[in-house]
């Protein structure tokens, strides 16, 4: 089994397209035996991740700060919530239960998420492939965005191709599995 480290919304957004796509994600994870590794919130995107995997019969670890539990946002539900006292301990501890790293819409927390994984991998830290769900064009204007880092050569090309982009659940972890059994990243 490997783990999947989501980061995505504690929002819903507004497209419904987008609690959709976190839910066939979650259903796919559990149905392949993949294992979920997320924020550990209960509202938004990342619960409806959490109670795909969990009402599919997979196993769903949140990692959340002390503070946002003692606010109640902690998902009670999962399979196992690691407490940690803040984000910095967050991070590290959801990349360490992580074979892979996926990204869905969300904000700047999960921007900020998303470009470090990814700044780790460049560096070195890790070899875990990157993947980022493109539900109804969400990260479009991201995507070329990066292209365009590349083409202004502040972006190698070779790190923007490892970064796996596709718009459907089951393509993404059909990409990111075959770069986990062939040890790519």
């Amino acid at each position: 089994m490997s783990r999947f480290c989501v980061y995505l919304g504690s929002r819903e957004g507004r497209d419904p397209h987008f609690l959709e796509a976190a839910q066939r994600l979650g259903d796919e994870l559990a149905r392949r035996g993949h294992g979920l590794v997320y924020g550990g919130a209960r509202v938004g995107l990342m619960g409806r991740l959490a109670d795909a995997v969990m009402a599919a019969g997979g196993e769903a670890i949140g990692v959340m700060p002390d503070h946002l539990v003692e606010r109640e946002q902690a998902h009670q539900g999962l399979t196992e919530l690691v407490r940690v006292r803040n984000m910095h301990e967050r991070k590290a501890s959801m990349a360490a239960h992580a074979d892979a790293f996926i990204v869905l819409p969300g904000g700047i927390g999960t921007l900020e998420e998303f470009f470090e994984a990814w700044t780790w991998h460049y560096l070195g830290i890790h070899d875990k492939p990157i993947g980022v769900l493109d539900t109804a064009g969400f990260y479009a204007p991201l995507l070329s965005f990066l292209d365009n880092t590349v083409e202004q050569g502040f972006l190698d090309g070779r790190t923007r191709a490892e970064l796996i982009d596709v718009a459907e659940p089951a393509d993404l972890l059909d990409a990111l599995e075959a770069r986990l059994a062939s040890g790519e990243d």
